[in-house]
C-alpha cells in the first residue's frame, strides 16, 4: 500500500481450492514481510523448511521436485494465525490542526483462520504429479482510532491483502538420487483499503485511493525447483519463483503504476543432513525480491519530488528485500511419533525512514522460533500440529515523517503466534 499526506483423490483438488477462495477471507499473514513463514504444517513446524526436505503434500509450495519424493498422499490443514500490529507517533505537530501523537492498536482484527490442501500421486517410477492450495501471504491491519485523523480522516483506517495459490506440479526422477520439478502458480489476490480520505489530493485518480471495497486480481507464474542426493545422507535443493502480474484497478490512485501490485519473484537453495538413524537436521536460504515490484519498493520521498500516487514510478512502502536463514531439526522419537523444532531468521524490509507509511503494513518480524509434531494413527494415517512465535519487533523511525507532514518519527510494531494442525492421508 502506497501513501501521500497532504491536509485535506485428483477430483478432490478442485473442489477444495473453491473451499479455499471462501476461507481466505477470514485469513492474512504476514511473516517474512508479507510472505507466509512455510507451507504445510510438517514443514512449519521446522520454520518453513523445505526445499531439500519435503516431508508432505504441500511440498510443491516450497519446491516442487518434492512432489516426486513424498510418495502418493493427501494432506488438509488449517492455520490459526493472531498478529498483534502496534503505532506510535511522536513529535509530530500540524500546526492549528492539532498532532498525530498517539499510540494506535491495529488489531481491530486479530483472529484469522488459514486452510491448506496438497495432493500428490506417484504414476511411474519417474513421474509424480501433484497440486498444492494454500495462502502464500498477506497483511491485515484495522485501526478503530485512525493514526490519520488530525488530517481529516473519517472513520477506522487499515488495509486487508490476501493471496492464494493453487499450484498444479509434476517432478521427474531424472536419475535414481536426481529429481526435477516443475510447478504453476495460479495466484488469486484481493486487496482493500479504508479511512485514507485525506490522502486522496495527492493521487492522480483521487477516487479510486480509498473506501472502494475488496478488488481483485488474478495472474500465472512458474516455480521450478531439483533436489539431490550428493552424499550418504545429505541432499542439496534449489527452487525459483517467477514474479506474478497484479492489478487492482479500485485503487489505481493509490498503487504504483496505475493500481500495479505484482506478487514478488523468490528463490531459495537448502540441504537436509540424516545426521543419526533419527535425527534429520534442515537448512534453508531464501530471498524475496520485494525491490522488483514498484508499488511495494519506491520510497516515500517520490511523492515529495513531485511524483503522485498512482502515478508511473509512483511512492510506495519503501520495502527492502527479505533473506531468510531457516534451520530445523527433526526427531523420530518411536514408529508412532515425531518431534520437530525450527528457528528462522529474516532481514529488515522496512527501513527507519519508511515506517510512516507502514503504519498501515507493519510487516517488520523477523525471528521465529517453532516447535511440532506428527502422530502416526496406523500405516496410512495421521495427525500433524505445530505452534510458532513471532517475536515481537519494533521500528523506531528516524527521519520518517517529512516536515511537510508535521515532522516527528513513527515506530511500528509486530509480533505473532501461529497454530496449525493437519490429517495425512498416505495410499
Amino acid at each position: 500500500m502506497t501513501i501521500g499526506f497532504t491536509r485535506a483423490p485428483w477430483r478432490v483438488a478442485p473442489t477444495y481450492a473453491v473451499a479455499m477462495l471462501a476461507g481466505l477471507s477470514l485469513s492474512a499473514q504476514a511473516t517474512n514481510g508479507y510472505f507466509a513463514h512455510g507451507h504445510g504444517i510438517q514443514a512449519e513446524g521446522i520454520a518453513g523448511v523445505g526445499i531439500a526436505l519435503p516431508q508432505d503434500a504441500l511440498a510443491a509450495a516450497t519446491n516442487p521436485a518434492g512432489t516426486g519424493l513424498v510418495g502418493s498422499r493427501l494432506d488438509v490443514g488449517l492455520n490459526y494465525f493472531e498478529p498483534s500490529r502496534r503505532a506510535r507517533i511522536e513529535g509530530n505537530n500540524l500546526g492549528p490542526f492539532g498532532s498525530l501523537d498517539g499510540d494506535y492498536s491495529g488489531d481491530g482484527k486479530r483472529h484469522f483462520f488459514i486452510p491448506e490442501f496438497g495432493y500428490t500421486r506417484v504414476f511411474s517410477p519417474t513421474i509424480s504429479l501433484g497440486v498444492a492450495v494454500y495462502g502464500n501471504g498477506g497483511m491485515n491491519t484495522r485501526y478503530d482510532q485512525n493514526p490519520f485523523s488530525a488530517l481529516g480522516a473519517q472513520g477506522r483506517a487499515g488495509v486487508n491483502l490476501e493471496q492464494l495459490f493453487i499450484s498444479p506440479s509434476i517432478a521427474w526422477r531424472a536419475t535414481p538420487d536426481h529429481v526435477f520439478g516443475v510447478a504453476l502458480n495460479l495466484a488469486w489476490q484481493r486487496f482493500s483499503a479504508e479511512g485514507l480520505g485525506p490522502f486522496t489530493s495527492a493521487s492522480t485518480s483521487p477516487g479510486d485511493v480509498t473506501n472502494r471495497g475488496t478488488d481483485t486480481s488474478s495472474g500465472v507464474g512458474v516455480r521450478l525447483g531439483w533436489i539431490g542426493q550428493v552424499a550418504p545422507g545429505l541432499q542439496l535443493g534449489a527452487t525459483w519463483s517467477s514474479k506474478i502480474s497484479g492489478r487492482f484497478d479500485k485503487y489505481k490512485g493509490l498503487f504504483a503504476d496505475e493500481g500495479s501490485f505484482d506478487i514478488p519473484a523468490s528463490y531459495g537453495i537448502g540441504l537436509s543432513w540424516q545426521a543419526a538413524r533419527d535425527w534429520t537436521v534442515g537448512l534453508d536460504y531464501q530471498v524475496i525480491e520485494y525491490s522488483g515490484v514498484d508499488s511495494i519498493a519506491n520510497p516515500l520521498s517520490r511523492l515529495l519530488e513531485g511524483q503522485a500516487l498512482g502515478s508511473a514510478k509512483g511512492p510506495g512502502f519503501g520495502w527492502k528485500d527479505v533473506r531468510v536463514l531457516k534451520l530445523g531439526v527433526i526427531h523420530r522419537l518411536n514408529q508412532d511419533w515425531t518431534l520437530r523444532a525450527g528457528y528462522s531468521h529474516a532481514s529488515q524490509p522496512v527501513p527507519a525512514n519508511q515506517t510512516f507509511l507502514n503504519i498501515l503494513a507493519p510487516g517488520v518480524v523477523r525471528d521465529h522460533l517453532t516447535v511440532g509434531f506428527t502422530r502416526k494413527i496406523d500405516q496410512h494415517t495421521q495427525w500433524s500440529g505445530f505452534y510458532g512465535h513471532a517475536f515481537a519487533k519494533t521500528v523506531n523511525g528516524n527521519g520518517s515523517i517529512p516536515a511537510n507532514f508535521g515532522g516527528g518519527e513513527a515506530d511500528v510494531r509486530l509480533k505473532e503466534n501461529i497454530l496449525g494442525v493437519a490429517y495425512g492421508w498416505s495410499f
